[in-house]
């Protein structure tokens, strides 16, 4: 039977082969070829059998951008960093976490250049290249950077085996955030922006300001200075290595014993150390950066010294009672006396003379030329210093550089000019046309602004008061 109709179905195949060749140009030929033509939005999206079609969501609407505040400062971004968090910390204040594969010293390099271009006020940097804590204001502003290189395991080909991490913090109220400890390294979180993620206060990556719901414990540093106002002599093995213009200076402020060092080369039971003396076999390092904290205690006790016969020019020392001016100098600082006196009688800024974003002192910061000069001059001239602008400091000291130094300090620099060969700058650096107002301060530097109180004419030096003491 299928025999059979085989001629038939061969017929039927050739009619329908020359219908279509017929029609091959027939506008309702190409309409029932395209009908017949598969679906061209499989090519780009196959459906699996047995599956429901959904539609997908875009890669880009899945993803989470991490994205800055809209008044977060653009100056003082680094181009070449990814940005990697953002975490507000408090209504005002935010962080960020960045990563950049640039070398820790590229980047802090960066950052001085920046700042001083873009006119913000230093209060704190990095005392080297590779590491450390940037704050800054403007205005109302604060910034606070911290730059921290990293080791990068299980790195993939051509990438870098160094990378660093900033943290940027950033307070429009100028409300300045909590001093970063400097401990060992930890691990830093990098998943979701959330608080929880990130470090606590306590941890070396904390730089967000502290709440006081949360207690902090505070660790007194062991105590580098003496609080006295009268010294016994001390003794360094050293001093023949500053330089050969301020040997004299340091051996007079020794005998008068008003530079007291940590004792590192003998043991804190020795008994001939007596009385508090230094043991001769001692170094003084006059090389050595000096500290904020350090500067206090020498310019407490050389001040107090110099004038131990007129109380009316000693500093007081502050009481335990009295409120802190700096959150990071508690009551229970061993050098709380000392900074907090300095406070209340105006020689050095803080909230106490106005100076609304100097409310943390950073004691273990090292000391700058500018404030070295800034906080001395008061206790020279006794008065109100001399009013300064930028010109006036120019065309008396000459300084190619005059115009880094800190709008606070200009009175100061300018007054000290005044002071002719008593001049601190002259008695310390030397002739220079630099001032370098940024640059940290040695041990040997800073004593030797402490051999003389006073002004030209009308003042008392080291070797005074050593006469005085019947030395």
């Amino acid at each position: 039977m299928l025999y059979r109709k085989r001629p038939f179905v061969f017929l039927c195949l050739a009619v329908i082969l020359t219908t279509l060749t017929a029609c091959a140009n027939n506008p309702s030929a190409k309409d029932w070829e395209q009908s017949l033509a598969a679906d061209p939005r499989l090519k780009d999206n196959p459906l699996s059998l047995g599956t429901n079609q959904v539609n997908p969501t875009p890669t880009s609407q899945a993803q989470t951008t991490v994205q800055l505040p809209a008044d977060f400062p653009k100056d003082i971004v680094y181009a070449n960093a990814q940005l990697q968090e953002v975490t507000p910390v408090t209504d005002n204040q935010v962080l960020t976490r960045w990563d950049s594969a640039d070398p820790s010293n590229v980047i802090a390099s960066f950052y001085r250049t920046q700042f001083q271009a873009g006119n913000w006020q230093i209060s704190q940097q990095p005392s080297d290249d590779t590491e450390g804590t940037f704050i800054a204001t403007k205005d109302k502003s604060l910034v606070q950077v911290s730059i921290k290189p990293k080791s990068v395991t299980n790195t993939a080909p051509n990438q870098p085996q160094t990378s660093t991490e900033l943290r940027i913090g950033y307070s429009p109220n100028g409300i300045a955030f909590a001093p970063t400890p400097q401990t060992t390294e930890t691990p830093v979180a990098t998943s979701t922006n959330t608080a929880s993620n990130l470090p606590q206060p306590g941890s070396p990556e904390f730089i967000g300001p502290v709440s006081q719901e949360t207690p902090i414990a505070v660790t007194s540093p062991p105590a580098n200075i003496s609080i006295a106002t009268t010294a016994n002599p001390q003794q360094y093995s050293d001093i023949n290595k500053a330089p050969q213009q301020l040997q004299q200076y340091l051996q007079d402020l020794a005998a008068l014993g008003v530079l007291p060092v940590t004792a590192k080369n003998s043991p804190s039971n020795n008994s001939s150390a007596k009385n508090n003396a230094i043991a001769p076999n001692n170094l003084f390092e006059p090389s050595k950066i000096i500290t904020r904290r350090e500067y206090a205690g020498w310019l407490v006790a050389a001040n107090n010294a110099m004038y131990a016969n007129n109380p009316a020019k000693q500093i007081r020392l502050a009481a335990e009672t009295t409120q802190p001016a700096f959150s990071d100098v508690p009551k229970n600082n061993p050098d709380f006396p000392i900074i907090q006196g300095l406070a209340e009688a105006g020689l050095i800024p803080s909230p106490l003379s106005g100076d609304a974003t100097e409310v943390i002192f950073r004691p273990d910061a090292p000391l700058t030329r500018e404030q070295l000069i800034l906080w001395k001059l008061p206790l020279d001239t006794r008065q109100a210093l001399p009013a300064a602008n930028l010109e006036a400091v120019k065309q008396t000291w000459g300084f190619q550089d005059a115009g880094k130094i800190d709008p606070k300090a200009l009175r100061a620099v300018l007054a000290d000019f005044q002071n002719g060969e008593q001049s601190n700058i002259r008695r310390v650096f030397g002739y220079t046309t630099l001032f370098q107002p940024k640059k940290a301060v040695n041990r040997a530097e800073a004593a030797a602004a402490l051999w003389y109180f006073g002004t030209q004419g009308d003042g008392v030096s080291a070797t005074d008061a050593l006469k005085l003491k019947g030395k």
